[in-house]
């Protein structure tokens, strides 16, 4: 069997002015990085034009070290969608390289459901995270400088400065460091450490931002510190946001790309969805919908983390409302959340299917919240059983839910014809216009115990005392009318990753409370949440290598 890379290198590309005519952007436009790949200008985005448009979400159940394929799902509907003589886009988030050289190697879709050049996809792409990590770390020298600082000092306490350094990948070692080491000329000594770019605020706020200026604005609104007189200091108390947003102004373009079969593929930032919203940006998404018919978007990790953020905050912010949500399955999937160890998931078993399909029926029932109209695609692989599949469909149709089998890893396109019209059908029958699961003026309690009990199935909300002295800061900033971005594990509905399928009687805690005042949202910290991951003993750099003519390998 052939890797994805395999198959992504066998395919002649076409030049992207060709994708950019299909589209309907003119090449005049278009700000070519190479053959493949271009940024796209905002002022192209058009709202008269988008809001015509149809948005479809993907999204997944609880995801497994079994894999569900939600990007290839998503890539695979947008050709789908295209072979009925829908005209659609698909616009995904930016990997990381963390995951890139840590477990997962490539993130670009697979086999025949492939967002291209994936290697260039995979690795600097156009120099978007790079710029997010450079306008990061630029505030972090300014507030060390600022505290050095005799003449021009803002008197920050640096006990209070939350604010770390960040690079793109994972780096254990990073995660709590000490500067100023050295003597008087180095800085003041402090502790504090880096993170991961996909969990910088700057990431989330610039898939957030609107323009340019809304850019600006929300840097400056990032919340750095106390001073010893307990003033609060943001980012525009140190002049930062400027600078930052001149870092970021090429960054800030949505990235055309295509797919296999010649579908165009918008790319744009890569915010975790565990920690943070997990979309790519507001303005690729509009920028898909202005040019398209149909837009294919997805959300990161299950329904309960991505999907969820998606509807309460990106929506929120944006104006935006998909037509249809996809709900991403798998066998194997189900069957690892019914008890089964991953590597016997290929093993039929009907037990633990049976079991499973509660986290499945669980994330149903929160996609039905929100008012939405929901469709279940189960991606078929090779060594699933018909009794299973069938089993799975029918527990879909007996919700009330139409379900779909697909094949887009083998078949591309053509393997999501059926999935392609029942989603078509959907967004333009379906009457339903979603609404939030709260709403922002309620209290930061009230918010994050709606999203606990109803979407997680918690039993209640427990508070640590370091989180309940940020609440208070919540409040004393003025900040409690903010959504909430819950941290929280993916591997459970629950805060607690061992929890398996549908848990039941259990409490989320709020350890800790974060604020993301640029971003616009408060961040709920529960359980053991990494921004700065470790590698595997086995990472999947290992296996990447390059040859004497540039080819690129091992990227699967």
């Amino acid at each position: 069997m052939k890797s994805d890379i395999d198959i992504a290198q066998e395919v002649k590309m076409k030049p992207i002015t060709e994708i950019a005519d299909k589209l309907g952007v003119p090449q005049d436009e278009l700000i070519p990085y190479g053959k493949y790949k271009a940024k796209l200008p905002l002022k192209l985005i058009d709202k008269a034009k988008y809001q015509k448009s149809k948005l479809i979400l993907v999204s997944a159940i609880s995801p497994t070290p079994a894999g569900e394929g939600k990007t290839t799902v998503s890539i695979g509907l947008s050709q789908a969608l295209n072979r009925i003589g829908k005209k659609t886009t698909v616009v995904l988030r930016e990997p990381s390289l963390g995951p890139v050289f840590g477990i997962k190697g490539g993130a670009t879709g697979g086999g025949f459901s492939q967002v291209l050049p994936m290697e260039d996809i995979n690795l600097h792409f156009t120099g978007d995270f790079a710029a997010v990590e450079k306008a990061h770390n630029l505030l972090a020298a300014l507030i060390d400088n600022n505290i050095q600082s005799k003449k021009h000092s803002l008197n920050l306490d640096p006990r209070t400065i939350s604010w770390k350094r960040v690079m793109d990948m994972n780096d254990r070692s990073l995660r709590t460091i000490i500067v100023g080491l050295g003597g008087t000329g180095s800085g003041i000594p402090r502790e504090t450490g880096f993170d991961i770019t996909a969990a910088s605020e700057v990431m989330a706020i610039l898939c957030l931002a609107e323009n340019m200026e809304d850019l600006k604005r929300r840097l400056g609104n990032i919340f750095i510190g106390y001073t010893f007189d307990k003033k609060p200091i943001y980012a525009r108390d140190l002049k930062a946001e400027g600078a930052m947003a001149a870092l970021l102004k090429d960054a800030m373009l949505p990235n055309l790309v295509q797919t296999i079969e010649g579908t165009p593929a918008i790319i744009h930032g890569g915010p975790f969805a565990n920690i943070a919203q997990g979309t790519n940006s507001v303005v690729a998404t509009k920028m898909g919908l202005t040019f398209s018919d149909y837009v294919v978007t997805e959300a990161g990790f299950g329904f309960d983390l991505g999907a969820e953020k998606f509807l309460d905050i990106k929506c929120g912010y944006a104006g935006l409302s998909p037509s249809a949500v996809v709900l991403v399955a798998t066998v194997r999937a189900l069957k690892y959340h019914g008890g089964m160890n991953v590597k016997e998931v290929t093993q039929p078993n009907m037990d633990a299917l049976r079991k499973g399909i509660e986290n499945l029926q669980k994330h149903i029932e929160n996609m039905k919240l929100f008012n939405i109209c929901p469709v279940v695609a189960v991606n078929r692989f090779t060594t699933d059983t018909d009794e299973e599949v069938e089993f799975i469909k029918k527990t879909g149709l007996e919700m009330g839910v139409p379900v779909s089998i697909i094949e887009v890893w083998a078949k591309g396109g053509g393997g999501a014809i059926e999935l392609a019209e029942i989603v078509a059908k959907t967004t333009e029958q379906c009457g339903c216009c979603h609404k939030p699961l709260y709403n922002w003026d309620d209290t930061p309690e009230a918010k994050i115990e709606t999203i606990a009990k109803k979407i997680y199935g918690a039993n209640a909300v427990d508070y640590t005392a370091a989180a309940k002295t940020a609440l208070k800061k919540v409040y004393n900033l003025g900040l409690d009318k903010l959504p909430i971005c819950m941290a929280k594990t993916q591997k459970s509905l629950s805060d607690n990753p061992d929890l398996l399928g549908r848990p039941k009687d259990f409490v989320v805690t709020v350890r800790e409370i974060e604020i993301a005042a640029g971003a616009g949202f408060i961040v709920p910290i529960t359980g053991q949440i990494m921004r700065m991951p470790g590698l595997p003993e086995e990472p999947a750099s290992e296996r990447i290598d390059i040859d004497n003519d540039g080819n690129i390998s091992g990227l699967f």
